[in-house]
């Protein structure tokens, strides 16, 4: 081939490949991005150096002393060019950069919480070069969302605000941002999936993409392709600290609940069932009765909690919420928050082979750290050593009280055997085996002469304060 020949050829190449993409009908983000990026901002903050009017590490004076020095010695040691640091607390103010977007024209912003937490000072910046202070209104940890207000904030362009329940898996969607502070960057992608938990998220069902997410997009808008916010993009799966094609986003539907109730009450209030639950796997599908793993199975039930009201029992599955499949465990925390305190929910739930029905008023979430309450005690006799490869031996009364359960035996050994397989360690607490509450030594010597031969068996246990349920197969 001449090589005038191979010059057309390597001109044809990009000119077909343009004329396919055009063909193939792919979305032009050309005029959704004209027409929202004036309502993204981006937010800057600056957090003060906290003193404590210590010594600064290498000064011979404290902060005190210092102020009592004459000009030219209090420059040396900690103005701007002093070999000391530059301040007298050897640390300068710090600096950190994030996105949000104007959802009122009086001025109302949402951003992330982890976009704002601690800052001393926070400046909004539209994208006609504007820079605006802005105060914060409230934050609500639990979901990483934070309301601001630009201070005389007026006749302020604003998004459009969709609702993320009409989401579907594979449809388009685009992010406005300030990755790493290149201001108004505009990436895309699709809805990997829906209502994602993340292990330190129980209550926000999050939006899956594969939109490029950076550090700076945080806080910022999540569109569809009809120029509607259906996200706010909140946190990345990452092992180099950059975006690796997993993002996850706030569904707007729950952005919007909680900014309502911060602008109407100054803070958020959630439902609470008052249940520590787990995952349904194969195993655990086939010893609770179930024909495929489904639901949430109740690890525990806290003391005085509306579950526990309600009649609620640890072993319980929950199949259905206020008629809601309750399809992953991961799904209940956000039908349940959702819930106003004090309305009545629906449970259907199976119990030892049965399906019954559970009425259940939703109490409020208490404050982080103050879910769980102690139990009542019971006593125990003498050690077992069973063949399903494990010893056990009276529950220790400073244990039972420190770990809150009402009884049990404490696993002292573990050799080869169904125990090991199943995961049991020692120091494992086993409060029920087989659906059968455990008390003492006694209460598991009968239940392990019960047990089916070829059937697996469920055995709930505490560990480390947390109860999970655990397969066995004797």
């Amino acid at each position: 081939m001449t090589t005038v020949g191979l010059y057309l050829l390597c001109l044809l190449v990009p000119l077909s490949l343009a004329q396919s993409v055009a063909a193939s009908g792919l979305p032009d983000f050309t005029e959704l991005v004209e027409e929202n990026s004036s309502a993204v901002v981006n937010i800057s903050t600056t957090t003060e150096p906290k003193s404590g009017g210590s010594r600064p590490h290498g000064l011979p004076f404290d902060e005190r002393q210092l102020e009592q020095l004459p000009d030219f010695f209090r420059d040396f040691f900690g103005g701007p060019q002093s070999p000391f640091g530059g301040s007298p607390g050897g640390s300068a103010p710090r600096q950190s950069m994030g996105s949000g977007f104007i959802v009122s024209s009086d001025g109302y912003v949402l951003t992330n919480n982890h976009v704002v937490e601690g800052a001393d000072e926070i400046i909004v910046r539209l994208n006609d070069r504007r820079e605006l202070p802005a105060k914060l209104v409230g934050t609500d940890p639990r979901s990483d969302m934070a309301v601001l207000k630009i201070e005389n904030g007026d006749d302020l362009p604003v998004v459009r605000v969709g609702s993320s329940k009409d989401l579907k898996v594979g449809e388009w969607v685009l992010a406005i941002g300030s990755p790493f502070g290149f201001d108004y960057t505009v990436t895309a992608g699709i809805v990997s999936a829906l209502g994602r938990s993340l292990p330190s998220e129980n209550y926000v069902p999050f939006i899956q993409t594969d939109v490029a997410i950076n550090p700076g997009n945080s806080g910022g808008p999540l569109f569809n392709l009809d120029g509607e916010v259906v996200g706010i993009n909140s946190q990345i799966y990452t092992r180099s600290g950059g975006f690796m094609g997993v993002s996850f986003a706030i569904p707007i539907d729950d952005a919007m609940n909680v900014f309502r109730q911060i602008r109407d009450d100054g803070s958020v209030s959630r439902g609470w069932l008052g249940v520590l639950i787990q995952e349904v796997n194969r195993d655990l599908a086939e010893s609770f009765g179930l024909k495929r793993p489904r639901g949430a199975l109740v690890a525990e039930v806290m003391s005085g909690s509306p579950a526990e009201k309600a009649g609620l029992r640890a072993g319980d599955i929950v199949l259905e919420y206020d008629g809601e499949d309750v399809t992953l465990s991961s799904d209940l925390p956000p039908m349940v928050g959702r819930t106003p305190i004090g309305e009545t929910a629906s449970l259907e739930v199976m119990r030892e082979g049965k399906q019954i029905t559970l009425d259940v008023e939703i109490g409020k979430l208490p404050e982080e750290g103050q879910e769980r309450a102690s139990a009542p005690a019971t006593g125990t006799n003498g050690p077992s050593s069973a063949p399903l490869g494990m010893t056990v031996e009276p529950l220790p009364e400073d244990v039972r009280d420190a770990l809150g359960v009402p009884g049990g035996v404490l696993v002292s050994d573990i050799a080869q055997g169904p125990a090991m397989n199943a995961g049991i360690r020692p120091n494992d607490v086993i409060t029920e085996l087989n659906r059968r509450s455990i008390s003492s030594v006694e209460d598991f010597r009968e239940a392990v002469a019960s047990l089916p031969e070829d059937s697996a068996v469920s055995v709930r246990v505490v560990r480390q304060g947390r109860a999970i349920y655990l397969v066995m197969k004797p």
